[in-house]
C-alpha cells in the first residue's frame, strides 16, 4: 500500500469520526437548546451541524483528488483538497453570520432562557468532545498535511469555546438572573467570522501560488549539489499540485568540459534522485557552464561579480560564462522584491558591467528567485 493510499484513508477516517461526533452533538443540543428556549445552544447545535457537512466535503474532497491522471489533466486531480478546504472556511463563515444574525434578533427580542441541570450537563459533555476532537482532527491534519482537516479541527475548538460560553451564561443567569447569552452569542459569532476569513485567506494564498517551503527546497539543493559534477544549483522552481505534490525545474552549474553523454547521464542521476529522496519530479534541468580552461575568464568572473553584488538589491549572480571569440558576456541576476524598480536595478547593474567591459556584448537575465526567503545576499 503507498503512502497516498494510507494518507486519503487516514484523512477518511478522521472525517467519519467528525461526522458521527457532530451529527451525535447536534441532536443532543438540538432539544436541550429548543427546551431550554435557548437560542446560543440552538446555534450550537447548528454550528456541529455545519461541521459535520465538512467533514463529508473533506471526504469527497479527497476521494476526487485521489483520482488518478487523465489527457484533460494530467497533473493529476491533488488541488481539488484546497477547492474542499476553501468550501469548509465558506461553512465557517456562513455558520458565522448565521449565528451573529440570530444573537441580534434576540438582543432586540429577548426570551427568557429555562436551564435544566440535564441540559447543562449535556452541555458540559458537549464542551469535553469537542475539546478532543478538534485537537485530535487538528493533528491528523497536519500529520498527513490536510488543509481541510486542519479548518475542520480548528472549527471544533472554536465550537468547545461556544459550548463553554453558553454554559458561563448559564451559570450568570442561574446565579444573578441576567441573562447574556445572545450578548456572548453575538461575541462569539464574530470570533467564528473571523476564523472563518482566516482559513478563507490561507486557502485562497496555497491556491494563487505559494513559495516552496525553504527546507524542502535547501534539502533538493544540497542533493543536487552532492555530485562533484555539479558546482551549483540554481531556479529552482516547485509547481503545486496538490498537498507534498509538486513538478519542478532547476539549472545546475557544469564544467565546459562535460559532453553531451556526461551531461546526459548525470541529469538522469540527479532527477532520479530528487524523486526518491524528496517525492519532487525534476520535469527540467537547464545547463550553465563554467569556464574552466581560460585563467582571464576566471578573473573576470570574479570581477563582474564584485560590480553585480556592489548593488544592495541584487541577491545572487550565477550562469557566468565569458565567450571569448564570441565577446560576449552571460549571466543571471537575482533582483530583491525589496527594490521599489526592479528593472530600473536590472537596467544599472548592467550599465556598470558594460562599462567595465565595454568590448563584449552583455546577455544578462533578470531572474526571481521563487524558492528561497530573499534575506541574504548569496555570491556563486
Amino acid at each position: 500500500m503507498n503512502t497516498e493510499t494510507n494518507r486519503d484513508k487516514t484523512i477518511i477516517r478522521t472525517s467519519i469520526i467528525g461526522i458521527l461526533a457532530n451529527a451525535f452533538l447536534a441532536a443532543f443540543k438540538a432539544v436541550v437548546g429548543l427546551t431550554a428556549n435557548s437560542i446560543a445552544i440552538v446555534m450550537d447545535a447548528v454550528n456541529n451541524l455545519s461541521d459535520a457537512a465538512s467533514s463529508v466535503i473533506t471526504i469527497v474532497g479527497t476521494k476526487l483528488a485521489g483520482k488518478e491522471a487523465d489527457r484533460k489533466h494530467p497533473f493529476g486531480y491533488g488541488r481539488i483538497e484546497y477547492l474542499s478546504a476553501m468550501v469548509i472556511s465558506l461553512l465557517v463563515l456562513y455558520a458565522g453570520i448565521t449565528a451573529f444574525v440570530e444573537s441580534v434578533k434576540k438582543i432586540i427580542h429577548p426570551d427568557t432562557p429555562d436551564y435544566s441541570t440535564a441540559a447543562l450537563i449535556i452541555v458540559a459533555v458537549a464542551v469535553v468532545v469537542k475539546i478532543v476532537l478538534g485537537r485530535y482532527v487538528k493533528s491528523v491534519g497536519v500529520k498527513v498535511n490536510s488543509d481541510s482537516l486542519i479548518n475542520s479541527g480548528e472549527d471544533a475548538t472554536l465550537d468547545s469555546i461556544i459550548s463553554a460560553s453558553t454554559l458561563v451564561a448559564a451559570g450568570i443567569y442561574l446565579i444573578f438572573h441576567i441573562s447574556l447569552e445572545a450578548w456572548l452569542g453575538a461575541v462569539i459569532a464574530l470570533v467564528i467570522i473571523k476564523s472563518g476569513f482566516g482559513m478563507l485567506k490561507e486557502t485562497l494564498s496555497k491556491i494563487l501560488g505559494e513559495r516552496a517551503d525553504a527546507a524542502l527546497v535547501r534539502d533538493i539543493k544540497e542533493t543536487i549539489i552532492s555530485y562533484p559534477e555539479i558546482s551549483g544549483a540554481y531556479d529552482l522552481v516547485m509547481h503545486n499540485y496538490g498537498p507534498d505534490s509538486y513538478n519542478g525545474s532547476v539549472h545546475i552549474e557544469v564544467p565546459d568540459t562535460l559532453s553531451a553523454d556526461d551531461l546526459d547521464k548525470l541529469i538522469r542521476k540527479v532527477s532520479v534522485d530528487v524523486y526518491h529522496k524528496h517525492d519532487v519530479i525534476l520535469t527540467a534541468i537547464g545547463v550553465y557552464s563554467i569556464n574552466t580552461k581560460d585563467p582571464e575568464a576566471a578573473a573576470a568572473r570574479e570581477n563582474v561579480s564584485r560590480i553585480v553584488m556592489a548593488n544592495p538589491y541584487i541577491l545572487q549572480m550565477h550562469g557566468f560564462y565569458l565567450d571569448k571569440v564570441e565577446k560576449t558576456l552571460r549571466f543571471d541576476i537575482v533582483i530583491s522584491f525589496d527594490a521599489e524598480d526592479r528593472h530600473k536595478v536590472f537596467a544599472e547593474v548592467c550599465e556598470n558591467v558594460q562599462k567595465a567591459y565595454p568590448d563584449y556584448t552583455l546577455q544578462v537575465t533578470m531572474d526571481t528567485d521563487f524558492s528561497e526567503e530573499d534575506t541574504e545576499k548569496k555570491e556563486s
